[in-house]
This record gives structure tokens, sequence and C-alpha cells, in this order.
């Protein structure tokens, strides 16, 4: 089982110029970073309405990734409760 949450929202999207390319933005769920993939080529060209669809998901797995990483402590581990 991956740790990474992949972004639902893109599995549409393809390269513009007609390749076979997909792109995937993903959350670690235990530590927070962000993962950007180019799937079956080294780039991925994208129209504008594509290019703000993947723009967005970056940005809501950011969000994410901040949320993550605020529980946890400079350990890595579960930030202590403050009460």
């Amino acid at each position: 089982m991956s740790a990474f949450a992949s972004e639902p929202g893109l599995d549409d999207i393809r390269d513009a110029a007609g390749h076979d390319t997909e792109v995937d933005v993903a959350v670690h769920l235990h530590d927070g970073t962000v993962r950007l993939s180019i799937l079956w080529r080294q780039e991925i060209l994208l129209n504008a309405d594509d290019a703000d669809q993947v723009a967005q998901a970056l940005q809501r797995a950011a969000e994410q990734a901040r949320r993550i990483t605020a529980t946890r402590g400079p350990t890595g581990q579960p930030a202590p409760a403050s009460y």
C-alpha cells in the first residue's frame, strides 16, 4: 500500500500535443512531502485549462502537506497535545 495519496481530479489531464503522457500530484501521508510526477515522458505540454487544474492540485497538496507537518514534532513524531 502506498503512503502517497494522489489527486483524483487529474485523471483526464493528457499532453496537449497528443503524446501518451499523464501528470500526477500526490501527498505523502506520513511526512507531508508533495510529489509531482510526469508519467511516460520527461515533459508534458498542457493547455491553459489543464495547467490551471494542475496548479490548483499542487496548491491543495501543499495545504494538505502543511496540515500533516503541523501535527508532527521536529523528530517526525506526532507533536504533543497542547492544553
